[in-house]
């Protein structure tokens, strides 16, 4: 559902907006970016970002930072293009079917997280602090964006090359959690009415 919702998001919002932001091919280059960025960040995440926790046994006891520090980047990078702006254009209006999509995906990112840092430290206690960090990271980039370097941001294509950045990486995440729910290429019923509910969820922002 969260796969097919940011999937859908990117497709008709984030990468449109850039293309307009930005005309000419080099847009391209950024989505490029974000799709294999996302892709070597995944080697020190673990796929965390869709939901996977995979448990070593010797590393039990030491604090997975190259993982929090992937996912920490990841997040703050998704909170940094909701931006409240006018000259934000078609994300402003849609920010929040866009925080919507960020958080959807984030909940179960959460929860692998959290898998992983119990195996890893044994304790409830000491896990959370490193999740409340992971937590804060994307409010953190929104409030960066929109209060710190805002007009920086909106001059001179810097957003729009943020939005390929963020829209390759949203690629790479949402269509990982899609063809994983399938790997065996067999028609899941329930898992293609989830699908097509995220789908037809975003589409009904632009409805609304």
């Amino acid at each position: 559902f969260s796969g097919a919702y940011l999937f859908t998001l990117t497709i008709t919002h984030l990468l449109p907006e850039a293309l307009t932001m930005q005309a000419g091919h080099r847009i391209g280059y950024f989505v490029l970016a974000g799709f294999f960025g996302q892709l070597v960040l995944e080697v020190f995440s673990q796929g965390v970002e869709h939901g996977h926790v995979h448990h070593h046994t010797e590393h039990a006891g030491q604090v997975p930072f190259l993982l929090l520090f992937s996912l920490v980047l990841h997040s703050f990078l998704e909170g940094s293009i909701l931006v409240k702006s006018p000259d934000a254009g078609d994300i402003s209006q849609n920010f929040y079917a866009i925080l919507t999509g960020v958080a959807l995906h984030h909940i179960p990112a959460a929860f692998a997280l959290m898998a992983a840092l119990l195996l890893r430290l044994g304790s409830f206690r000491r896990a959370i602090p490193y999740l409340v960090v992971f937590a804060l990271a994307g409010p953190a980039g929104i409030i960066v964006s929109n209060y710190v370097v805002l007009e920086q941001l909106l001059r001179g294509g810097a957003y729009a090359a943020l939005l390929g950045l963020v829209a390759g990486n949203f690629l790479h995440v949402s269509t990982t959690i899609l063809f994983e729910t399938s790997p065996e290429h067999r028609l899941n019923l329930p898992k293609l009415a989830a699908t097509l509910v995220g789908m037809l969820l975003a589409l009904a922002m632009d409805w609304m």
